[in-house]
Parts: C-alpha cells; sequence; structure tokens
C-alpha cells in the first residue's frame, strides 16, 4: 500500500522480551492503558450498519492496552477510525482479550514446565498493531502486524486484515469481495509470481537458492490480502502481505507485493462490489 511498508520484528537471544511495534515503544510495567471513550460510543447507545452510527474520529484517539509484567509483555492496539465505529471497536476489543487470556495461559504453562524440569524461562510476548490502510466513503480497510514469541529461537511476525462496509454494516473479509478464491487467484497469480521474483532476486543479491522451498511461486490466496487505494474514493490496488518462512528464509524477513487493480481482477469481483473498484488511470 502507499506509504505502509512492513517488517519482520527478528528477535534473537537478546530481544527475548521485547514485543515488536511500529511505534517500538517502551511498555510500562504492569500497566494497562486505554484511551477513555464517550458515552456516545456506547454500542448499545447508538445504531449501527449506517455511517451516521460512526462517532467522529476528530474526537477519539487511538486506543492501545500496554501490559507488562515477569510473566509477559503484551501489546495491542487499533487507529482513531477503528475506535470510532462502535461494532468494529467491540470486535478489536474482543480479539485482544482473547489474545491476552491465550498468551497469559501459555506462559503460566511453561513457567511451571520451566519450574518443574529444572530450565530458565523466557518472558513471552506478543503484540498487534492495526493501522489504516485506506479510509474510504464507503469502505474502512485495515492491516495488522504483530509479533509473538514463546520461548523458542526467534519470534515469528504475524498479519491480518478486516474491511469494514460501511453500507452493511458489517466487516468483510478481502478475499469474500470476490466471486471465488480460485478467480482471485487466476486474476493476479502471473503479475504476483513476476513481482515476488523480482523482489526475492533483489533481496538475494545473486545469492544461490537453488534446492531449496524458496524458488517456486507461492499461492497468493494463502497471503494476508489488503485492498487499497491511491484514489481516496476506491479500491485500486491489492497489496499482498508474506510472512517469513513462507517466501523465503526467516532471514530475509517479510514480502510486501502490491499490484494495481485491473481488467481481470474487475472481472473477478462479485458484481455488488465493482462499483467499489477501479482501474488506475
Amino acid at each position: 500500500m502507499q506509504g505502509l511498508r512492513f517488517s519482520a520484528c527478528v528477535a534473537g537471544l537478546a530481544m527475548l522480551a521485547v514485543a515488536c511495534s511500529s511505534k517500538n515503544a517502551p511498555i510500562a510495567s504492569e500497566t494497562t492503558s486505554a484511551m477513555p471513550v464517550s458515552a456516545s460510543e456506547d454500542p448499545a447507545a447508538m445504531p449501527t450498519g449506517d455511517a451516521t452510527a460512526e462517532a467522529s474520529a476528530a474526537t477519539i484517539e487511538d486506543t492501545t492496552v500496554d501490559i507488562a509484567n515477569d510473566l509477559y509483555e503484551f501489546q495491542y492496539s487499533y487507529p482513531a477510525a477503528a475506535a470510532a465505529v462502535p461494532e468494529l471497536k467491540a470486535r478489536l476489543d474482543a480479539r485482544s482479550k482473547q489474545a491476552l487470556a491465550s498468551l497469559t495461559a501459555a506462559a503460566r504453562t511453561d513457567q511451571r514446565s520451566a519450574k518443574t524440569d529444572g530450565y530458565t524461562y523466557f518472558k513471552h510476548a506478543y503484540s498487534t498493531t492495526w493501522k489504516v490502510v485506506t479510509d474510504l466513503p464507503g469502505w474502512l480497510s485495515l492491516s495488522a502486524e504483530g509479533y509473538e514469541f514463546t520461548g523458542g529461537a526467534h519470534g515469528m511476525s504475524h498479519f491480518d486484515a478486516l474491511l469494514w462496509n460501511r453500507k452493511t454494516g458489517k466487516t468483510e473479509a478481502p478475499s469474500d469481495l470476490f466471486v471465488s478464491g480460485q478467480a482471485l487467484s487466476t486474476a493476479v497469480r502471473d503479475r504476483f509470481c513476476k513481482a515476488l521474483d523480482n523482489e526475492r532476486a533483489e533481496r538475494r543479491n545473486g545469492a544461490d537458492m537453488s534446492g531449496t522451498d524458496f524458488t517456486e511461486c507461492i499461492d497468493p490466496l494463502r497471503q494476508t490480502i489488503l485492498p487499497g487505494s491511491s484514489n481516496g474514493q476506491t479500491f485500486d490496488r491489492i497489496g499482498f502481505l508474506i510472512a517469513p518462512y513462507e517466501a523465503g528464509p526467516y532471514a530475509e524477513g517479510s514480502y510486501e507485493i502490491t499490484l494495481p487493480v485491473d481488467a481481470a481482477v474487475m472481472r473477478a469481483l462479485r458484481p455488488q462490489y465493482r462499483s467499489s473498484f477501479s482501474i488506475p488511470r
């Protein structure tokens, strides 16, 4: 996406307790912080399914939860544009609580095992940072970059995406905008594979990767798909976020491939969504 780049957070043994985020902000010990919201943002007090249900983003700040203790470090954040939509805010808050519960349970189990078996327990870490990919009259496109560390040699990055449909008041998976996964794959695969090979060649600088699993093209549908825009009115590009180990060894980090919408992509869309897309001029 224009102005949006992602990189994998790489944690060696010297960075075991660091939860990577785009801000790289320190996490306060034993604190949980979230920006206050007004009573008008209460989902029970506001209608949904209409743009009028959204609070003004100008009156709402980004929401961030930071927790740090001897067991784990946890960070989860999302932007004001998402916090301004009550139902979307509720979904993201629920995801945050679920991620924290899973992290806490896993960390406690591993800490007990470390004490029982006599090895060193390394503090676990989790972070997810949601950002706005594009904010259109009918859609809000969000992407998430995150990091998890559970005591191994290094942590792993993860990506996510969702679309808020302002006309229906519902979240949509980007792939659901297309007639089928196969239709989308057929529409983008050749361009996707060419762009990926070009990026690989640039990163590898002539290094021989023959005999590895990282020379063939990968399935674009297994990657995180991000509809984006350069005109502020319609989606005119599609991004693909590729986690480490998918397209190359861990040292190469994550990949990002962005393709302009073309006629093949337009044909692959479900009829009701075609007006939300356009071919760049």
